[in-house]
């Protein structure tokens, strides 16, 4: 049998079981606003996860809820996927296809003017992770329907993972609880506020980069800013650091590795006219390629400690390792390819390019096979494209539908798939 799912051998869309009823539609938006509400931050998430756990025992599942205390997994289309064991797919045995979404927020203030925002000063849904949990949980509860009537070709796993944004991420910790046990091929979405709503962006190969995090500290005996030439300019050998330690890197790493360091933060000093003891720099190193990022660590501290010790600033660098890239396999890549062109037609697929964003559902991918799909969440008749991590980030909410139908989609195709 090919390797690959044939969009010439997929039904239209509405020969395609497992579309989103319209109650069931509006019910998921008000969860997700639910959600909006009531941001938590990683392995925070215990409303979140009672919320999702309530909803799926709901509809006569078994969720567990991760070793970590937050986050939870739900099997459908398995022997014991129900409390009573009717609900069991054609091929309960076959590897899980796993279906990934992160459920938690960002430590930054909500600053739309909607009836959904958030009530927790300082903490937001600015990524769109409440849409990514919605989904999952509208697939998964449409998918149980099809399970209980034998029309599920393959058993799926829903994992709504915590701490997606404390790097190195949560999926390492639901790794270690299980997660992937039993899985053979993995799915997520991500919002994009670039592509319009009611369209995704796949791509085969990286489609996120490597990130880290970086700490530096300098200290010199400090002075007074009349005689700079007595001390260490600390002020003077933080702004090199900042300045010239990314051109450096430019010139040690191949340009098409992508290898970026990028501050967001740099302080020092307490008064005008004194040369401080201490300066302090944070930032993200950022990388396209994986064999770069394997050897980031070595070439940044390097640089760092050349500069530092021109200017005679002593250094400590703490450098945490966080995610590496997001690399599709191609064979999923098609399989959302060929769910989304069974649901929506071709035209609602474009190609998308490597961001410089970190996620760390590449965790997960170097167990197995799988891939993350762009979801559009832009309004097509709003001129005005708000970023990730913005606090007026919002979401066209006709992106949940897409998300669910596709996951649906994939989950039915997925049957084609040798094991």
């Amino acid at each position: 049998m090919s390797r690959e799912v044939s969009a010439a051998r997929t039904p239209a869309g509405d020969q395609l079981p497992g579309a989103l009823p319209e109650a069931l539609r509006a019910e998921l938006s008000a969860f997700r606003r639910d959600l909006h509400r009531h941001p938590e931050l990683g392995n925070q998430e215990f409303r979140t996860t009672a919320a999702i756990k309530e909803r799926l025992e709901r509809a006569g599942l078994r969720p567990r809820v991760l070793a970590t205390g937050t986050g939870l997994v739900c099997d459908i289309g398995t022997r014991d996927a129900t409390a009573d064991g009717t609900a069991v797919a054609a091929a309960p045995d076959r590897p899980l296809l796993a279906l990934r979404a992160d459920i938690d927020a960002l430590p930054i203030p909500d600053t739309k003017t909607v009836d959904y925002a958030s009530t927790v000063a300082g903490r937001a849904h600015a990524c769109g992770h409440d849409v990514h949990t919605t989904v999952v949980l509208g697939a998964g509860l449409v998918l149980a329907e099809l399970a209980h009537a034998g029309a599920l070709p393959r058993p799926v796993r829903l994992l709504f993972q915590p701490a997606e944004e404390v790097l190195p991420g949560g999926a390492p910790d639901a790794i270690e609880s299980g997660a992937l046990e039993g899985v053979g091929r993995i799915l997520a979405v991500h919002c994009d506020p670039r592509v319009d709503a009611g369209r995704i962006g796949l791509r085969t190969g990286a489609i996120t980069s490597a990130c880290d995090r970086l700490e530096v500290e300098l200290d010199g005996p400090g002075g007074h800013t009349a005689r700079p030439h007595l001390t260490t300019d600390l002020v003077t050998a933080a702004a090199r650091v900042a300045l010239d330690v990314p051109a450096l890197l430019s010139r040690r790493v191949d340009a098409r590795a992508g290898l970026a360091v990028t501050w967001g933060r740099l302080a020092s000093g307490h008064a005008c006219n004194v040369i401080p003891q201490h300066a302090e720099l944070s930032g993200t190193v950022r990388c396209l390629d994986l064999d770069a990022w394997r050897r980031a660590p070595d070439l940044v501290h390097a640089a760092i400690d050349e500069v530092a010790t021109l200017h005679g600033a002593k250094s400590q660098i703490t450098y945490v390792r966080g995610v590496p890239p997001v690399v599709n396999e191609p064979v999923t890549v098609q399989l959302l390819h060929s769910a989304m062109a069974a649901r929506r037609g071709e035209g609602a697929i474009e190609d998308t390019e490597q961001s410089l964003g970190g996620e760390d559902f590449s965790w997960y991918l170097e167990h197995v096979p799988g891939a993350m799909a762009r979801l559009g969440v832009h309004p097509p008749a709003d001129p005005v494209h708000r970023d990730l991590h913005r606090g007026d980030f919002d979401v066209d909410e006709q992106a949940i539908k897409v998300g669910v139908e596709l996951f649906t989609g994939a989950a039915l195709l997925d049957g084609d798939l040798p094991d």
